[in-house]
């Protein structure tokens, strides 16, 4: 399966669990209109917080929230990213002032995964209406298996220094196929 996520915004290096959560909310919203499109319209099974026995369920809650990863170990599923990073910057500095590339794109990884403790979910923060389930790219970042990332120059007003649009282009693979996952 091959799709393509979009962001426009500000992206920092080493942020906390709200900055965090805010991407992922950016991200939701695009993967819950994959979910609505063949082939995952036709996967709704895999949404249930209970399946039936037999049935693989993908969800999983952490701090209120129903996570739905579409890539996960259940499904056998790995992806790998083609991120094109546009910044306001000229090209080729891998530092930056909005922080180096490295940590920047370990904060895109954080918010395309389902956090992996509850503390990673800011404190108060509850399901909007809408986000049952929360959708997620990833349940864990080290289902990514390959990364090509080029970077250029933001050539649009901007707003701050930290600004990206960010183009992510994702292909899902089966490391084994199973009936769960064919045609993902």
């Amino acid at each position: 399966m091959e799709f393509t996520l979009y962001y426009r915004g500000d992206l920092k290096a080493n942020r906390g669990s709200k900055d965090k959560q805010e991407l992922r909310r950016y991200f939701h919203e695009q993967l819950k209109s994959l979910w609505h499109q063949m082939p995952l319209k036709e996967r709704h099974k895999l949404l249930e917080k209970e399946p039936a026995k037999g049935d693989v369920g993908i969800i999983r809650t952490i701090n209120g929230f129903h996570f739905a990863p579409l890539v996960t170990e259940k499904l056998n599923l790995i992806a790998e990213l083609k991120i094109t990073l546009l910044r306001p910057e000229p090209p080729g500095s891998i530092i930056t002032q909005a922080g180096d590339i490295d940590n920047r794109l370990k904060t895109l990884f954080d918010a395309l995964k389902i956090p992996s403790e509850p503390t990673a979910i800011p404190s108060g923060d509850l399901p909007r209406e809408g986000e049952d389930p929360f959708y997620c790219l990833l349940e864990d970042d080290n289902l990514i298996t390959k990364i090509q990332v080029e970077t250029d120059r933001l050539l649009d007003d901007f707003k701050s220094p930290s600004e990206v649009v960010l183009l992510i282009h994702v292909l899902t693979k089966a490391t084994r196929t199973s009936w769960a996952n064919m045609g993902l």
